[in-house]
């Protein structure tokens, strides 16, 4: 079973959402979030990347950071900017993003359940990230940034929400990339009681997005409970959970710095020893076990033979894991991409057109373009207890931090 508890959210008053509402922490720079909250005192990332009210090269885990942040942060709520509902409710949010629209309940997940391992994870953490995210939940009282997660879809839930969203949301703005967020409100007892019964039969939510926030709020939550008074309103953490047929994943492609010594003659040579290699119908691939390559002005295509060894193991047989083992590793001599200094990693947001342009101007000697992971596949390896490669997976549209609150105080 899957637990999800309503909270008493903190919200932005609906008129001042576009100007408060932001991008998440962790997929800008600090001179990025800097330039993006310029004449904007309402914009959150002076509560998420508070170092830009700072001076210029601030240590961003230092003290004054963290209280900074918390300043802000309750400057917001002082001054009515944001406002907390009046009791525990749960939320639904419509991200709609060109022709792509996908809906999720805002909840609070279970702790408990995520350190028994019953929501499921799919990456590694870092302790430095996971204690950037302690730090700020301690700071705030509060966790700001949802995590996104995906449950396997029932039917009778998205009739649920197709009609909890017919009439006009409370919460309706288009951001500046031209993404559309919209909330509605659930308060009625039987909703509540709907939704908790519906997830009841859920047998397991998985983390597609917000590892790290996760960690982070099961960190916070055994703390709190080993201390007098116990665990309190840390007992779950602030998600927005989707049915796994509605998110869409971009691929996540990768550039490389050199050849590793190879004339690109010679690199082709050694591609066509581990995969079928041709000319490229487009830039993008057109599907599994398939990417392209971009080598002096030239998209080339490239498929990987299957071999039965790779079946047996789930993570094995995603693209980007092939591409590590039999391409990456061998042949560029980039052994670990966690830490190599000759590799990037491109999300698919940006295009294959931003491949070219790295390569043609010279910053890299070559691209390999990427087919997304599908979201079975991650499920699966969650299922399976894996860890899939680094830079497995880009979703998008990315959920907008502040469009709910929820504290942890």
């Amino acid at each position: 079973m899957a637990i999800v508890k309503p909270f008493a959210a903190l919200r932005p008053k609906p008129e001042l959402a576009a100007r408060i509402c932001e991008l998440p922490y962790d997929v800008m720079s600090s001179d990025e979030a800097r330039r993006l909250a310029v004449g904007n005192p309402l914009s959150f990332l002076r509560v998420s990347k508070p170092e830009i009210d700072l001076a210029p090269g601030v240590d961003v885990h230092s003290p004054e950071v963290y209280a900074k942040g918390r300043e802000n942060f309750d400057r917001l709520i002082a001054e009515g900017s944001l406002r907390r509902d009046a009791g525990p409710r749960f939320h639904l949010y419509r991200q709609i993003m060109g022709t792509h629209s996908q809906i999720g309940l805002v909840a609070g997940a279970s702790c408990e359940e995520y350190l028994a391992g019953a929501i499921k994870k799919h990456e590694f953490t870092r302790p430095d990230k996971e204690d950037d995210r302690v730090r700020h939940i301690e700071a705030l009282g509060a966790q700001t940034g949802p995590a996104f997660l995906v449950y396997r879809a029932r039917p009778s839930f998205d009739a649920f929400v197709a009609r909890k969203t017919a009439p006009p949301p409370e919460t309706d703005f288009t951001a500046a990339d031209g993404v559309r967020h919209s909330g509605w409100v659930l308060d009625d007892p039987a909703d509540i009681a709907f939704v908790q019964a519906e997830f009841a039969a859920v047998p397991a939510l998985y983390i597609a997005d917000g590892h790290h926030r996760s960690a982070a709020a099961g960190r916070v939550y055994q703390a709190r409970r080993a201390a007098p008074g116990g665990a309190g309103a840390a007992d779950a953490f602030l998600s927005v959970i989707f049915p796994h047929d509605q998110v869409r994943i971009l691929p996540y492609n990768r550039v490389l710095k050199d050849l590793n010594g190879l004339t690109p003659a010679a690199l082709l040579e050694r591609l066509a020893t581990v995969c079928q290699i041709g000319p490229a119908t487009a830039p993008q691939p057109g599907g599994p076990l398939e990417m392209t390559l971009f080598l002096e002005g030239t998209w080339h295509g490239l498929r990987f033979h299957p071999e039965p060894a790779e079946a047996a193991d789930p993570a094995g047989q995603l693209d980007v894991a092939l591409l590590q083992s039999r391409i990456l590793a061998p042949i560029f001599g980039v052994t670990d991409p966690r830490t190599s200094q000759r590799i990037n990693f491109i999300g698919g947001i940006r295009g294959t057109a931003e491949l070219e342009r790295l390569v043609r101007e010279g910053e890299y000697a070559c691209a390999f373009a990427m087919h997304p992971t599908g979201i079975g596949q991650l499920m699966a390896i969650a299922d399976a207890g894996g860890i899939m490669p680094p830079k497995s997976t880009w979703f998008e549209p990315k959920l907008r931090d502040a469009m709910y609150c929820r504290l942890a105080g």
